[in-house]
């Protein structure tokens, strides 16, 4: 399997590519048993304009910024993306890997992205008992839910994003999909022509560098640059 520095796939990352991880802790073994997984956790890239690259995806943690709403909150949250995998690397065990969609996303779908971010932002992320719950309620077709999202887990995230942005078919409910949906040793057929290549995984140091992030004023005036360009 191909390997590569976290700077470098920095670099390479572009909107609309997946990022998964893999822990062994009792909760991300559970997880991936549960959902027969390799995998425990999956967000996506969202690299739009001057922006750093991002990381979109639903985590119980508070501890980074919510770069969208500029509050700490737990559930689904936009980080900066060096401080997400790094986070998830050293302060909980994981190992990262990168795919990445085989071309480059169009702007109407990265507007479809930030409004949905817009839109699930915040959105709490479920308890263990409601995640398994809405997990095997996606897998029965006659039960279908119809109330407005209380709470989101990680690949209901994704796969809710992806959908807006048409890289999903429509068949399949958001809650039909898990992580390990999203890895390679799956299935994932993507709509328009569209498909995801194999993991590349990430070597992350347990000691990074911090990343020089923009001052503050700066990364809070291209946040709210991503907003008006959803509101279009």
């Amino acid at each position: 399997m191909t390997a590569i520095g976290l700077e470098r796939a920095l670099e390479i990352t572009r909107t609309g590519d997946i990022w998964v991880f893999r822990g062994r802790s009792p909760a991300d073994r559970a997880i991936q048993t549960l959902t027969n997984s390799p995998v425990n956790h999956v967000g996506m890239a969202l690299v739009i304009d001057d922006l750093p690259p991002l990381m979109w995806h639903a985590e119980l943690g508070r501890s980074l910024p919510d770069l969208w709403s500029g509050t700490r909150h737990r559930g689904v949250q936009l980080h900066d993306m060096h401080d997400a995998v790094c986070q998830w690397a050293a302060r909980y065990g994981q190992r990262a890997w990168l795919r990445q969609l085989d071309r480059p996303v169009t702007r109407e779908m990265e507007d479809a992205a930030l409004r949905m971010i817009a839109r699930l932002d915040g959105t709490p992320f479920p308890s263990t008992a409601r995640l398994a719950t809405r997990w095997f309620k996606g897998r029965i077709p006659l039960l279908k839910e119809q109330r407005a999202l209380e709470s989101a887990y990680c690949a209901e995230v994704v796969a809710l994003t992806y959908g807006a942005m048409g890289l999903l078919p429509r068949q399949r409910r958001p809650n039909w999909y898990d992580p390990g949906r999203f890895w390679s040793g799956d299935s994932l057929d993507l709509a328009d022509g569209y498909a995801l290549g194999d993991e590349i995984l990430v070597d992350v140091p347990l000691a990074p560098r911090p990343a020089p992030p923009p001052a503050r004023g700066r990364l809070a005036a291209l946040v709210d640059a991503a907003k008006r360009r959803r509101a279009r």
